[in-house]
């Protein structure tokens, strides 16, 4: 896999790049100097620098990547109001219907903690954020910072904003963690692969980014081979892992009968679901609306697909957004025992104006897939109903779809092997 680089903000002044089309270069770097609508939320809720607080983290961990195997790893905690444990994940955005300025908000409280650590040797603060990453409910935290909090943050469309690092001394739980019991077993006793730990936990209910968290710090595989993963891969290599094992069932499930459209959208996202009779092919594609200033004033569109046997490679068009599309849609699948022949849409436009991490994307599409679906009787029919709620021209976007440019031409499952 290939990642880009997070990079950290700042709103320092940037004067050796040209100001001609700033936005799009900057994309909130504060290059420019001038006020930027996503920092200044982050400024506007900036707790006062502390060296010494309590707040209940989330309990929210962060696992860099850079100079792997010694990483970057800590803690995101609230300094003063304990509200902000409340809200943590995208899911929870979504449950309570969150404006991007809301979300901002809350991730402007957030101090983190950070050190330097080696991805499979233990030290005191390392016992700690497994402990917390053990938890499933917020947990009052001693924090001790060897300096105050800077002003930045990190963007990224992978996990969620990051704000006011500092380098972290210790931290002290200052109550029980509350772990169920099959976290436990999973976590200390039974000594199993990672994927088969995922599937276990997720079949008992455990959340996503609680599963991802728990990769991400260490706590699953065998024994003798468990490390911390860079949170960037812990988030799509469980979205991968559980839809993949979703998949190993649905593969053998009937057909769907009749062709159903699904639709749905969250703080600027806006999905367009399109089920099929077939054998299980998925088909996704995103389009960042021109306007929007992660692209400027050209329209970008990124394509990936499967067919029935599985992606052998990374989908590095979409990248993580098309494990968190997946997800979503195997979860449905599993749930009425039927296998279709997919193509979903993603529009993302200019409302979208900050990161907020690859979680949005599985949210939206499971508040679409949890929408009632509309049913056509042909693919014309529902590609114009689409259009009734997208702003690009769907007959584009029908062009760069491998689905819809080869539905009707399997005549036999052999040709997938």
């Amino acid at each position: 896999m290939h990642w880009k680089e997070p990079q950290t903000i700042s709103h320092k002044l940037q004067a050796d790049y040209p100001m001609d089309n700033l936005c799009i270069k900057c994309k909130g770097k504060g290059m420019c100097g001038k006020p930027c609508k996503i920092l200044n939320k982050f400024i506007d809720n900036a707790p006062k620098p502390k060296l010494h607080f309590s707040g209940k983290s989330a309990p929210e961990l962060f696992v860099g990547r850079i100079g792997y195997p010694y990483i970057n790893s800590g803690i995101l905690t609230p300094q003063d109001n304990d509200n902000v444990s409340n809200f943590a994940t995208a899911e929870e955005w979504s449950k309570s219907n969150f404006s991007i300025a809301n979300v901002l908000r809350l991730r402007g409280q957030l101090i983190y903690g950070k050190s330097k650590s080696h991805i499979k040797i233990d030290d005191r603060l390392k016992s700690v954020t497994k402990e917390l990453a053990l938890s499933s409910k917020p947990v009052s935290t001693e924090i001790f910072l060897k300096r105050k909090p800077t002003m930045e943050f990190t963007p990224d469309s992978v996990f969620r904003p990051m704000t006011n690092p500092a380098p972290i001394k210790k931290a002290i739980l200052e109550e029980n963690v509350k772990v169920s019991k099959k976290v436990d077993y999973l976590t200390s006793d039974y000594d199993v692969k990672a994927t088969d730990a995922l599937k276990e936990l997720y079949k008992s209910n455990t959340k996503v980014d609680h599963l991802q968290k728990l990769l991400s710090i260490g706590l699953l595989g065998k024994k003798i081979r468990r490390r911390m993963v860079p949170t960037r891969w812990s988030i799509t290599a469980t979205d991968d892992t559980i839809s993949k094992q979703h998949l190993e069932k649905i593969r053998f499930y009937p057909e769907i009968n009749q062709i159903m459209l699904f639709s749905g959208n969250f703080v600027g996202n806006y999905i367009e679901a399109l089920l099929l009779p077939g054998y299980f092919t998925f088909d996704a594609i995103e389009a960042w609306k021109a306007g929007n200033f992660y692209v400027g004033d050209k329209t970008v569109i990124s394509q990936d697909y499967e067919s029935f046997k599985g992606r052998t490679k990374y989908a590095s068009n979409i990248t993580g957004g098309y494990y968190a599309m997946r997800l979503p849609l195997t979860e449905y699948l599993e749930k009425i025992k039927r296998q279709a022949t997919v193509f979903i849409f993603r529009e993302i436009r200019a409302e979208y104006y900050a990161p907020l991490g690859v979680g949005v994307v599985r949210e939206t599409a499971r508040r679409t897939f949890k929408n009632e679906p509309k049913y056509f009787d042909s693919i014309d029919d529902a590609i114009k109903n689409m259009q009734t709620r997208i702003d690009i021209n769907m007959e584009d976007i029908r062009k760069e779809s491998w689905v819809l440019n080869n539905y009707g031409k399997q005549k036999s499952l052999n040709q997938f092997f």
